[in-house]
């Protein structure tokens, strides 16, 4: 059973940091595709960032050179370091893990993140 399982939400003043965590178990790490989104109150769900499994990374232009994805293979665990944060930020976060081989997605249960201006 794939389990995904956020953590690291929480309420923060404009520029203020956050880093979220994602534990993933009962998949092959190295095996997947990992990945942050986020929805906002009234908006549809959007990509934040991802990393490949070979380390590659991507942002959406919204919070690049504010948040940084990583992942950690001895731990299972992918990580969003979050600086800078703006109101426009608040959503809540989801983590997902995509099979490279069949595109499978699967999502985690979400982390309220709120940033107050």
């Amino acid at each position: 059973q794939v389990l995904l399982v956020e953590s690291g939400g929480g309420a923060v003043e404009a520029g203020g940091s956050l880093r979220l965590s994602c534990a993933a178990s009962g998949l092959r790490f190295d095996q997947y595709n990992l990945g942050w989104y986020r929805q906002a109150p009234g908006k549809e769900r959007e990509l934040v960032s991802t990393i490949g499994a070979a380390g590659d990374t991507k942002y959406a232009d919204s919070v690049k050179g504010r948040f940084t994805i990583s992942r950690d293979y001895d731990r299972r665990t992918l990580y969003l370091q979050m600086n800078s944060l703006k109101s426009e930020d608040t959503a809540v976060d989801y983590c997902a893990a995509c099979m490279v081989a069949s595109g499978y997605k699967y999502w985690g249960q979400g982390t309220q993140v709120t940033v107050s201006s």
